[in-house]
């Protein structure tokens, strides 16, 4: 046994049932291919943190003196530009033989992206900076397109059943440890009052990253087709005549699986959208225990480096369960919190109505890694081939638009009151709960 596949074999619980069906060449490959993965993503994410729309970026904006109106529009961009346009960037990755070519672009055009944030963090200021800058976030959201759509078909080829959960899961906790140091780094130097300069140093460190990742996924040993046999049939893209995106929307209406899954997924925002309405509770109480920069990250890498490993385990033996357990987890959390913020004698600046509103956004944030690491090991397993690319697209797709509609639902409601947004919220997780546990069983685990 190799030193490649010693180490692999104690990083991952392997299936020698699921390996045993792939090709003998893939079948080899199987650990240097999963240890590539892991540091490909971990790399992605550890950048994502860097060019988070949540922390930094607010924190970037603040420093330049942009104004706060523009503020508003980064989350949105991040979110809907790296979503919306995948089904329509679908025909262009199925005729690409490597996606891991397709995946390697994507990390470049964000790599490119971000030196641009960080040239105009150096350069700019004002009006000017912001629009850039958002400018740059637009082109960094599509290239995270490319790697979004092709990430999972490459993960599904070179990585059997049974696996894919704990190889997502370790690079979960991989950047979590990142984070961390990140965090406390951040915090080290200032925290909240961190100056432009120190954060373009900051980009140009996440543009590196995305550079990084490129170079990793293509040392990928990559069949040229999916070796795994079953799943479901491949769709054809019909050539240059674009029959593909017709068919990718009628997949909604026709493979109810799939609509299923979609509708399941669309219900679990609840542990996407609702951390930062917790903060807004914590801030409009009194209490700053969550308002430095580098407290947000450090509480999102102890999220990642709790739920990375446990959940990664977790989603190869039931990636539904695992959705439906976290979103569940997720509302009752939401619903202890505003319970407990209406009672009279609850003082969020107080030291105990601090660490409750920290801790729910800790949990919050521990729920949304769970399923996250759930949904992209239940859409890996559900599909194979081609069908598993237009899967990704055409979920992500249909997730931009409702990403933007519930948003400005919870938007709306949380400027008359943040409780009225976290209720909606946790409604929508109680009713993915029972729509998961619907869904029929893919894992293998």
């Amino acid at each position: 046994m190799s030193t490649t596949e010693r180490i692999y074999s104690c990083l991952v619980t392997r299936s020698p049932e699921a390996e045993a069906r792939l090709p003998e060449q893939v079948r080899r490959d199987v650990p240097a291919n999963g240890l590539r993965l892991v540091g490909a993503n971990t790399l992605q994410s550890s950048g994502d943190q860097i060019v988070n729309a949540s922390t930094v970026l607010p924190w970037l904006f603040a420093a330049l003196g942009v104004p706060p109106a523009l503020t508003g529009l980064l989350k949105p961009i991040r979110e809907s530009l790296s979503m919306l346009p995948q089904a329509f960037l679908t025909p262009l990755v199925l005729r690409t033989r490597r996606r891991k070519r397709v995946f390697a672009l994507g990390a470049l055009v964000q790599a490119g992206s971000v030196a641009a944030m960080a040239a105009t963090a150096a350069l700019g200021t004002g009006l000017a900076a912001g629009v850039l800058i958002l400018a740059a976030l637009a082109v960094f959201s599509l290239g995270r397109c490319l790697c979004s759509i092709s990430s999972k078909d490459v993960q599904g080829r070179v990585v059997p059943p049974g696996e894919r959960g704990q190889i997502t899961g370790l690079a979960t906790t991989a950047s979590g440890l990142v984070a961390i140091t990140l965090g406390l780094g951040i915090r080290g130097l200032g925290g909240g009052s961190l100056d432009a300069g120190a954060l373009a140093g900051l980009l140009t460190v996440g543009a590196a990253l995305w550079v990084a990742v490129a170079g990793v996924s293509l040392t990928l040993r990559e069949p040229a087709e999916d070796p795994e046999e079953g799943g479901k049939e491949a769709v054809d893209d019909g050539g240059d005549d674009g029959p593909l995106a017709r068919r990718s929307w009628a997949l909604l209406r026709e493979d109810r699986d799939f609509r299923h899954f979609v509708t399941v997924r669309s219900l679990l925002l609840v542990s996407s959208l609702s951390p930062p309405f917790i903060v807004m509770l914590a801030l409009d109480a009194g209490t700053d225990a969550l308002a430095g920069l580098g407290g947000f990250v450090i509480a999102s890498g102890v999220a990642s480096l709790v739920g990375g490993r446990l959940f990664g385990r977790f989603a190869d033996r039931s990636s539904r369960l695992l959705m439906a357990v976290t979103a569940a987890i997720a509302s009752a959390v939401i619903v202890v919190v505003v319970v407990l913020a209406a009672l009279p004698a609850f003082r969020g600046g107080s030291g105990a109505g601090g660490v409750l509103l920290v801790s729910a956004y800790f949990l919050l944030t521990l729920a949304h890694t769970g399923v996250r690491v759930g949904r992209k090991t239940y859409l890996m397993d559900m599909a194979s081939g081609d069908t598993r690319t237009v899967y990704t697209a055409v979920s992500n797709t249909a997730m931009g638009v409702i990403l933007l509609v519930v948003g400005a639902v919870s938007a709306a409601l949380a400027a008359a009151s943040a409780t009225w947004a976290l209720l909606l919220l946790a409604a929508l997780g109680a009713a993915g709960v029972v729509a998961g546990l619907r869904l029929p069983e893919v894992s293998r685990g």
